[in-house]
């Protein structure tokens, strides 16, 4: 058996009711299916529990990554030194009332879409077949085909730097595209409450049938990737500036721009995170290079 490291042995001793796995592979929680293994990996199944998570971790001098469904992260290669923090068990929706739904971080945003639908409510079909989970979504406003989480979100519930709950409104979040005000704040999504409308439940999963079939013909869904690779610039599309500089089909390594969509990065197999890395820098230059456009990446880069 490994020894355990020092920071292993003083977090699992110090928490032990707390779920954590040592040397977690972190290509195993990540649809890139990139990154090496995190020291310690802990799943807490309430706000409590993320809560004396943070600090043990503080006391130790460890700041934590945190992990939701890992759908837009690129993980080093070498690992996470330290603590990583995955979001998966806090997994709870519940109805609220007639056109009020609350979810946890760590609820996908397929199921949330899903379970909406089947009590008659409209407001989220555009994020059935998004990738990523609830915690995610809402510090990055994810959106599709013309909705974003801002549309739909009535509250959101955060863990402040402090360790504190704290309950901001749909305006107090600051939204924007791709933005949250967590995004310049280490506050941590708990959950959120989503104010939908009552529609034919049949009409709804019509639409998201309709969506499901978009993406399924126009997106690589068949290999590892993280979903867009680059934010939207003003004045254009990433993916349409990156086929006219030639670059579909364009790899690294392992790495390559989707021959079926330019916006996205995949990993044809066995892809580092490096690879990955200088594809988007090579991507990024050439665009700018031919049309002034830089384009910056919507993948979160550890």
């Amino acid at each position: 058996m490994t020894d355990l490291t020092d920071f292993q042995r003083k977090i699992s001793s110090a928490l032990p009711h707390i779920q954590m796995r040592f040397q977690e592979p972190l290509s195993a929680h990540t649809s890139f299916r990139i990154g090496g293994p995190a020291e310690v990996m802990a799943f807490p199944e309430d706000a409590a529990q993320l809560g004396q998570l943070l600090e043990q971790s503080a006391l130790l001098d460890v700041t934590a990554a945190i992990l939701g469904a890992g759908t837009n992260i690129l993980a080093p290669d070498a690992g996470i030194p330290g603590l990583v923090i995955c979001l998966k068990e806090l997994s709870q929706i519940r109805q609220l009332d007639e056109t009020h739904i609350q979810a946890d971080a760590g609820v996908t945003m397929t199921r949330l879409a899903v379970f909406a639908a089947g009590l008659g409510l409209s407001g989220l079909e555009f994020a059935h077949g998004i990738p990523g989970s609830v915690g995610g979504g809402v510090y990055m406003n994810a959106g599709a085909y013309g909705g974003e989480i801002k549309d739909v979100c009535n509250s959101v519930q955060v863990l402040t730097a402090d360790g504190g709950l704290q309950t901001y409104s749909a305006d107090e979040m600051d939204f924007s595209y791709r933005h949250s005000r967590l995004e310049e704040e280490r506050g941590i999504v708990v959950s959120a409450v989503f104010e939908l409308t009552a529609k034919d439940p049949e009409d709804i999963r019509s639409r998201m049938q309709e969506l499901a079939a978009k993406r399924k013909a126009s997106q690589p869904l068949d290999k590892p990737s993280a979903g867009s690779a680059f934010k939207r610039p003003v004045g254009g599309y990433a993916a349409a500036l990156i086929e006219q500089a030639g670059l579909k089909g364009y790899q690294v390594g392992g790495a390559a721009v989707s021959d079926k969509h330019s916006g996205f990065v995949v990993n044809l197999g066995g892809a580092t995170a490096q690879e990955v890395k200088d594809l988007l820098k090579q991507v990024s230059d050439r665009v700018f290079a031919q049309t002034g456009i830089r384009l910056e990446p919507e993948v979160r880069i550890w």
